[in-house]
């Protein structure tokens, strides 16, 4: 199963993506202000997976037969799947390939960062290149999805946590997050993650959500980025360095993730900090993950 957020009538709504098209979730034109969503009428689809992962999404499969005429996804505008995760937690460094690139030795556990909300955007909505970096990189990722509440998650139980799966583009400022004037290229703190990672619009996530059951292994998934067509990544899941339920097991060790909660797994080599050259206004992106779909945006100067 596909959902998504997406907009209509100036309102964010849910659907269900069913052969090239996307049929409404809600039973009624209701509005985004509604507070009390139910799992016959969710909201957005985090309000699906706060709902439980069972339960809502078998009641949605019964009524896709009944659903009025849907809209093609290509007239959609989408939203990230994910609207407001409590916790975005990335993971660096994670394909042996890409640590070459950046001559840095492989972590030896997993290494966490964040990004904040700000920047989420959806498939279709623009990369923005910001008035303070002309440094502005890309990195393809699997996204994991959260499903339920677990603290202190096993590698054996890990799986059963899972949502789903999307796509992820973590958007990277290279001159900020980086220091020019320093032998090592750090600040006096180290990397500068909240601002070489966090600026608006530099975490595209989508197009939707696809729920774990049609994913038979995430650990063998074809995943590509192109700007303007030409490919700059190309790997397959099967090279992580850390597979996915040791990040779950290591994530929550000590940190309670709950529904929505989203985990990028890391990108593999071609990134543009590794021979250039950088986005620019006009650029299209297009990151590719078999099994899952494409996540397209454009790129755009910040006025």
């Amino acid at each position: 199963m596909r959902l998504a957020n997406y907009v209509r009538n100036k309102t964010a709504r849910v659907g269900l993506v069913h052969k090239g098209m996307i049929y409404d979730l809600l039973d009624s034109e209701r509005e985004l202000e509604i507070s009390h969503p139910t799992p016959t009428n969710p909201l957005t689809v985090s309000d699906i997976l706060s709902n439980g992962p069972v339960g809502p999404i078998e009641r949605i499969e019964g009524k896709v037969c009944g659903l009025e005429a849907g809209m093609p996804i290509e007239s959609t505008t989408f939203l990230s799947p994910i609207l407001e995760p409590e916790k975005i937690l990335l993971v660096a460094r994670n394909y042996a390939s890409h640590s070459r690139e950046l001559n840095v030795k492989p972590p030896s556990e997993p290494y966490f960062f964040t990004k904040l909300r700000n920047a989420l955007i959806g498939s279709g909505q623009p990369i923005l290149i910001p008035r303070i970096s002309r440094a502005v990189d890309w990195e393809v990722e699997l996204v994991v999805v959260i499903g339920k509440t677990g603290k202190y998650i096993s590698q054996r139980d890990a799986m059963d946590y899972i949502a789903g799966y999307t796509i992820s583009n973590d958007i990277s400022f290279r001159d900020l997050q980086y220091s020019a004037s320093s032998p090592d290229r750090r600040t006096a703190f180290g990397m500068d993650w909240v601002k070489g990672k966090s600026l608006d619009s530099s975490f595209p996530l989508g197009p939707w959500l696809v729920t774990k059951d049609e994913i038979e292994d995430p650990h063998n998934l074809d995943v590509s980025l192109s700007v303007n067509g030409e490919i700059k990544q190309h790997s397959n899941t099967r090279e992580m360095t850390f597979k996915i339920d040791s990040l779950i097991e290591s994530a929550s060790a000590g940190i309670t993730l709950k529904p929505g909660d989203i985990i990028s797994t890391g990108t593999p080599e071609g990134v543009a900090s590794s021979g250039g050259p950088f986005l620019k206004d006009g650029d299209i992106v297009e990151c590719k993950i078999s099994g899952i779909g494409t996540l397209r945006n454009p790129v755009k100067l910040e006025p």
